[in-house]
C-alpha cells in the first residue's frame, strides 16, 4: 500500500475537471462521511454530494462543515437500507431525478454482538447492510452510472468492507438461516462482496467496481468492549480522515478506472 503522502498527492492530481455526482450510502458517519468530506475538499467544493442514511440531523451536521460555493450541491436521501423495499423506493427516486452518477460509495453497517436479527423481509440486519442492500443499490443505479460513462466521465462503485480475506460461503445456506454466527455472517458478506464486484465488472466492463478493506479505523461504530483497549487500538488504527484518502484513491486514481479491483 502506498504511503499516505503519496496517496494524498495522487488524489489531488486526479481530481475530475467536471462536477462529479456522488452518492454515499452510510455517509452520515464513519468512513462514508470521511470519504464524502475528503472528496469535497479535493474538488474545492465543486461536487454534488448525496448522503444516504436514516438520520437527517447527522447529515445536516456534515453539510454545515463543508465549503459552499456556486458549484456545490449537498443533499440528504432518507433510507433505512436494512429493508430492500426502502432501497427500491430510494433508487427509483434517484433514477428519475438525477442525470448521472459518477461515484457510488457503499459503507452501511453497524457493530453488534447480537445474533441473527431478521427484518420484516426475513433478512438478517447485518447481512442486509453488508451485502444485500449494496447489491441492490448497484443494480438499480446502473443506468445512472452508464449515463456518466456516456458523457466520458468516471463511473465507479466503491464498496467498503473487507476485501482480500479469501472468505468462503456455504452455497447451500446463502442467507445463513441454518448456520448463522458472527464470524459466519462476516465471512459470508465479505466473500459475497468479492463475488459481487467481479460479477458486475464482467457485465459492465467499462465501469469500475472496487472492494476495499479499510483496516482498523477509529469510527463511532467501535463497540464498547473494543474501547477498553483504546490505547493499544490507537496505535494499530487510523483516523477516518486518513482512511478516506486511501479509499478516495479508489474513486480517483486512473488505475482503478474500470473493471474489478481490490484494495
Amino acid at each position: 500500500m502506498p504511503s499516505l503522502s503519496i496517496v494524498r498527492a495522487a488524489n489531488l492530481v486526479s481530481v475530475p475537471k467536471y462536477q462529479p455526482t456522488a452518492l454515499f450510502v452510510g455517509g452520515t458517519s464513519g468512513i462514508g462521511q470521511a470519504i464524502a468530506e475528503t472528496l469535497v475538499q479535493v474538488t474545492g467544493g465543486k461536487s454534488h454530494i448525496i448522503l444516504c442514511g436514516r438520520n437527517k440531523t447527522a447529515a445536516d451536521k456534515v453539510f454545515e462543515k463543508l465549503p459552499k460555493n456556486l458549484d456545490s450541491k449537498y443533499e440528504f436521501e432518507q433510507c433505512d437500507a436494512t429493508l430492500m423495499s426502502n432501497v427500491r423506493n430510494t433508487t427509483s427516486s434517484l433514477v428519475e431525478r438525477l442525470p448521472k452518477l459518477n461515484y457510488l460509495v457503499l459503507s452501511p453497517g453497524f457493530v453488534s454482538l447480537k445474533g441473527r436479527d431478521e427484518t420484516s423481509e426475513g433478512i438478517d440486519r447485518k447481512l442486509a447492510l453488508n451485502y444485500y442492500a449494496r447489491w441492490k443499490f448497484i443494480y438499480d443505479l446502473m443506468p445512472l452510472l452508464e449515463k456518466a460513462k456516456e458523457r466520458g466521465e468516471d463511473a465507479r462503485v466503491l464498496t467498503v468492507l473487507s476485501s482480500g480475506t479469501n472468505s468462503k460461503i456455504d452455497e447451500n445456506d446463502l442467507d445463513l438461516k441454518r448456520g448463522y454466527g458472527l464470524k459466519a455472517a462476516a465471512d459470508s458478506a465479505t466473500a459475497m462482496n468479492d463475488f459481487m464486484v467481479e460479477d458486475f465488472a464482467a457485465q459492465y466492463p467499462d465501469i469500475a467496481f472496487v472492494h476495499a478493506h479499510p483496516g482498523l479505523v477509529r469510527t463511532p461504530s467501535f463497540h464498547w468492549s473494543i474501547r477498553l483497549f483504546a490505547p493499544i487500538i490507537y496505535l494499530m488504527s487510523v483516523s477516518p480522515a486518513d482512511c478516506a484518502q486511501w479509499m478516495l484513491n479508489g474513486l480517483l486514481d486512473p488505475k482503478f478506472a474500470k473493471g474489478p479491483s481490490f484494495m
